[in-house]
């Protein structure tokens, strides 16, 4: 069996606007094997988080295929996708996007209880497990808006692998951080990745914290570009 998790040939994404086009990803292929660590790095408006979006599912290229464990992802319905996508990936965004309404134990649960069959005693017991693990036992029952954004943010990674996924996808997650927070954030983050053998894809601007994945892969105007 292939090893490899997500497997992205000729992408393409572009965006009409009237009697305009623009072309966002031109034409890129991306492979990330089980385990892998990859970053992709670039500046505002490269097409990083767009391509993401489309690796993830959360978008369809204009042309290209994604595959995701071997499967055909991107051909497949919006049901079907997020089937997918809970079953196998795992998301962090910049804006961490916790339902404010329900508390941080709530939250990191939500994906595990979508799936049929799911016992909540022990949804319950990997959420609270995550969240020691990103330090915030003492906030189970706190809600977002009483979390600080480093606090929100491991919020949301234990959300990311409360479903124990093989990969998980990160868009710009600490782009709202102070540098300090940030580099907790990521060495978490790395320290996570290692612990539930899972591969990790990337896209951020800071290129320093880029630098501890296996590959860095740098993006410009939709196109990898070499390093200058």
């Amino acid at each position: 069996m292939s090893n490899v998790i997500l497997d992205a040939q000729n992408i393409t994404k572009s965006f009409t606007d009237g009697k305009s086009s623009v072309d966002v990803i031109r034409g890129l292929s991306l492979q990330v094997k089980a385990g892998e660590f990859v970053s992709i790095v670039g500046s505002s408006g490269s097409g990083k988080s767009t391509l993401l979006h489309v690796l993830g599912g959360l978008d369809r290229p204009t042309s290209g295929q994604v595959m995701i464990n071997g499967q055909r992802f991107d051909t497949l319905g919006e049901a079907e996708r997020g089937y997918i996508r809970n079953e196998h990936l795992g998301f962090v965004y910049q804006f961490h996007h916790l339902l404010p309404e329900f508390s941080a134990l709530e939250n990191v649960a939500m994906p595990l209880m979508l799936r049929k069959g799911a016992s909540y005693k022990d949804v319950k017991k990997q959420a609270e497990y995550l969240l020691e693990r990103v330090g915030l036992s003492h906030r189970l029952t706190h809600k977002p808006g009483e979390l600080s954004g480093g606090e929100r943010q491991r919020v949301a990674l234990a959300r990311a692998l409360v479903t124990k996924p093989k990969l998980m996808m990160a868009d710009e997650p600490t782009g709202n951080l102070d540098r300090k927070t940030a580099v907790k954030i990521f060495e978490l983050l790395t320290e996570l990745r290692k612990e539930f053998n899972m591969a990790m894809l990337i896209v951020t601007h800071d290129e320093y914290l880029a630098q501890s994945a296996d590959a860095v892969l740098h993006m410009q105007d939709g196109l990898w570009v070499e390093k200058a």
